[in-house]
């Protein structure tokens, strides 16, 4: 009867200390998507020929739970805005031929993303006015080792970008 008592307090013992650890692990996960980076995007060739850019505001959101006491690898989501310089933005423009977002109807591409989807705490790094444009050729571009979706201010240099853990 002890040793039933004894092995039950070790079970719940382990119960609460998984729970505790899953608990830490969510918060330190809201902590980290809420985190607004300014570091540069590495690997830079999942974001090809956008040049040297000035600046960039970055946030990575988990698609599933990282941390699940259950095997495999976690999806990820990230998004983007990145001030380029003038030249590389026209640059840009020009070779994947970009088209005015707003020419293009949002049910026919191939992904769900639209400028409207980007994270409130990037917003404040978009152009008050944007004049969005998309090229779906720059999507598709290679290298492609996530899902890329784009959106071009030639104006305003600036590309807003949604990438996708596939």
């Amino acid at each position: 009867m002890l040793a039933a008592a004894v092995a039950l307090l070790a079970v719940v013992g382990c119960d609460t200390a998984a729970v505790d650890e899953t608990r830490g692990c969510q918060e330190q996960r809201q902590v980290d998507e809420a985190k607004v980076r300014v570091s540069r995007w590495e690997p830079p060739d999942e974001l090809p020929f956008i040049g040297d850019y000035s600046e960039i505001h970055w946030q990575a959101r988990a698609l599933g739970n990282p941390c699940s006491r259950m095997p495999g690898p976690t999806d990820w989501e990230y998004q983007g805005v990145i001030i380029l310089r003038p030249e590389d933005a026209h640059r840009l423009a020009e070779r994947f031929e970009f088209v005015p977002f707003t020419s293009i109807d949002p049910a026919e591409l191939i992904h769900s993303h639209t400028p409207t989807d980007v994270r409130p705490d990037l917003a404040p790094f978009l152009p008050t006015k944007p004049q969005w444009l998309h090229s779906q050729t720059y999507n598709d571009a290679l290298p492609s080792t996530r899902w890329r979706v784009v959106f071009l201010d030639v104006q305003h240099h600036t590309l807003l970008f949604m990438l996708n853990d596939h």
